[in-house]
């Protein structure tokens, strides 16, 4: 969808064009992505959050707002803003950088504000679930002009979303929101039943 790769087989539309047929820079500018493996620059805090749009890259600016904006998610106990001054280095123990690197990722993603479609591939995995709940709910009232694509393996997060796709060996093979798949009994009722029988 970002035109990293190349589909093998089949196409991708967006507004209804072939992404082949899209200018690759305008169809990056509409674009915003939190990997879930994402990249950490040896730069310092403000220049790794530039580094979510390139022509921004050095705008301080644009780095606090897009900070602010993440920070503005959850409350703030569960704070998302600049983990660092923006013009130091990343430094601190495993776990914790773990938990600053993905505030920063969060923040990147804010950098884009012309960006009309967010991929979040598991941009959460470092947060506990009450953390991630606020994110997801967050993203969800920010992210109402916007289309957001999901990715994620915790159906308590996962729920919330206007359309689950439920994905086996690369296929589709059931669709629809959290109340009608759970009224279906099917593939998807059976894991969040199976998910949730953790929590009891």
């Amino acid at each position: 969808m970002t035109r990293l790769y190349r589909p093998t087989s089949g196409r991708v539309l967006l507004d209804g064009l072939d992404l082949e047929l899209w200018d690759e820079a305008r169809l990056r500018e509409r674009i915003g992505v939190i990997f879930q493996d994402f990249a950490r620059y040896q730069m310092l805090v403000g220049e790794n959050v530039g580094a979510g749009d390139e022509p921004f890259f050095l705008d301080e600016a644009r780095w606090r707002e897009a900070a602010a904006r993440a920070r503005r998610m959850i409350s703030s106990r569960h704070c998302v803003g600049l983990p660092h001054p923006a013009g130091q280095m990343v430094q601190g123990r495993a776990g914790a950088l773990r938990r600053q690197w993905q505030k920063i990722a969060l923040s990147r993603a804010f950098m884009r504000i012309r960006a009309d479609v967010l991929v979040l591939d598991e941009p959460t995995a470092a947060m506990d679930a009450r953390a991630e709940a606020l994110v997801f709910e967050r993203f969800r009232q920010l992210g109402h002009d916007r289309m957001t694509i999901l990715i994620s393996h915790r159906f308590s997060t996962v729920r919330v979303a206007d359309q689950i796709a439920v994905l086996e060996h690369g296929r589709i093979i059931e669709r629809g929101s959290h109340e009608e798949l759970m009224q279906r009994q099917g593939h998807y009722a059976a894991l969040f039943s199976l998910q949730a029988r953790g929590y009891r």
